[in-house]
């Protein structure tokens, strides 16, 4: 059955515009309440980030599953892996995000945990939505849900991510600037390396309700690369607004991408004998990760994008690591989705074993150029499957003679083509790549 509502990452687009209207989450909250019941007693979790319109999508939920009968538990701005995470300790049936991760502020999205913490299942999205389209009743008075709020979810969540790594684990004269893209891990992320001993700078933790991602976070690094130069720093870390995303900046100012932290954690792993298996990334995973990889005689995997994939494949798989180049790093050792801050922990602590620089563990993966075009694209014409984008992808990937590759997919997330082109030189590259997003820009035109 195909989805009507839910994509890749749940549901999202932009405030005020169907389905992310007040009138729909309130529908939503009860088509949810309805069918977490059939799974008994039902106790269900919410948490946002700092965006203003959580406010209003908050209290709509909360309506619409206290109309079903199901008990409310609020968590107010936390990221989306301490609610998985607080989800599963609270024994309830399903945690509720209310987030557009990197969007800007006026999208907004939701994303639901099952108990486990784990994304929510096929089966119950698909009675979810078939809920939506039944009439909206409420249950007697004496059954609606009770609502209450958890006080100290930021304190257990911080707990938690400082359980990821041992008792033992110092930081101190380690020196790191941290961006919090004026989100979700505002308060939480700098008592983290804090309390381990770090000396923290902080960025972009102001949240205003309009200024999350806004040129801060993993999707602008400039001003965190500045601070770490400036402020002669070891690293940078960098969060997206909901938490769930880390890329890193070395002492030299360099950003350092998922592909890069992804090897520096097997490395790890590999070398303490913790990396039972393999590592799962995406067919967005530079060639570089895969070589380097293999030198260590480490499996790999590619799913295709998007953390649920990844997750998919390491369950399918066994195996503990996986993750994307735009840094959706998942340790399944320590937790059940993709958690910016406990990935974070782990690279810090691979460097101290090490006893090496950023700068100087990221040397070990030698990256193929790649370079990845957005096109916007508004429906209509599929250009993924055009007969002409297609010839033209068949051209170049014959060019490049079995040194390269392209990849075309549609943003799971957002109405953008993605062409992606990567090989030996980077020129050749950016050549094909611009060329192929001309191409697919004039039949989306």
């Amino acid at each position: 059955m195909s989805r009507k509502y839910f994509g890749t990452d749940g549901i999202r687009g932009r405030v005020g515009e169907y389905p992310i209207t007040p009138d729909f989450m309130l529908k939503l909250g009860w088509a949810a309440g309805k069918a977490f019941q059939k799974m008994g007693a039902c106790r269900v979790l919410v948490g946002k980030d700092t965006r203003i319109s959580g406010y209003m999508f908050e209290s709509a939920l909360e309506a619409g599953l206290s109309a079903a009968g199901a008990d409310v538990m609020l968590l107010g701005p936390m990221p989306t892996p301490g609610i998985a995470y607080l989800t599963r300790t609270f024994h309830a049936e399903a945690g509720i995000v209310i987030s557009a991760s990197h969007n800007p502020h006026d999208d907004n999205g939701i994303k639901f945990f099952s108990g486990q913490g784990t994304k929510l299942p096929d089966d119950i999205e698909l009675m979810i939505e078939e809920l939506m389209d039944q009439p909206m009743t409420v249950v007697e008075s004496a059954k609606l849900g009770k609502v209450s709020r958890i006080n100290d979810a930021a304190g257990r969540y911080i707990e938690f991510c400082k359980s990821s790594v041992p008792t033992s684990t110092d930081f101190a004269g380690l020196r790191i600037v941290v961006d919090c893209a004026h989100g979700a891990t505002y308060k939480v992320a700098p008592n983290v390396f804090r309390e381990l001993g770090a000396q923290v700078t902080v960025l972009s933790a102001a949240p205003d309700g309009l200024n999350i991602n806004e040129n801060c976070g993993s999707t602008h690094m400039e001003a965190l690369q500045a601070a770490v130069l400036v402020g002669h720093a070891d690293l940078g870390i960098a969060f997206d607004g909901d938490g769930d995303r880390v890329l890193m900046v070395d002492g030299s100012g360099a950003v350092v991408d998922g592909d890069e932290l992804l090897f520096i954690i097997a490395r790890d792993l590999k070398e303490r004998g913790k990396l039972h298996g393999g590592v799962v990334g995406t067919l967005m995973s530079n060639l570089g990760l895969e070589l380097a990889l293999g030198e260590l005689e480490i499996p790999f995997s590619r799913a295709k994008v998007g953390d649920r994939y990844v997750i998919a494949d390491m369950l399918e798989r066994d195996w503990p690591l996986g993750g994307e180049n735009s840094g959706h790093i998942v340790c399944a050792q320590h937790t059940t989705t993709g958690d910016a801050i406990i990935a974070s922990l782990q690279v810090l602590l691979a460097l101290k074993r090490r006893g090496e620089t950023l700068a100087q563990a990221r040397r070990a993966i030698r990256k193929c150029p790649q370079v990845l075009i957005n096109v916007r694209f508004g429906g209509g014409v599929d250009p993924v499957e055009h007969p002409d984008v297609k010839a033209a992808c068949a051209r170049v990937t014959e060019a490049m003679d079995g040194r390269g590759r392209v990849l075309l997919r549609k943003s799971g997330t957002e109405p953008l083509v993605r062409v992606m082109v990567e090989g030996d030189e980077e020129i050749q590259v950016r050549r094909h790549a611009e060329s192929l997003a001309s191409l697919v820009a004039e039949v989306c035109a």
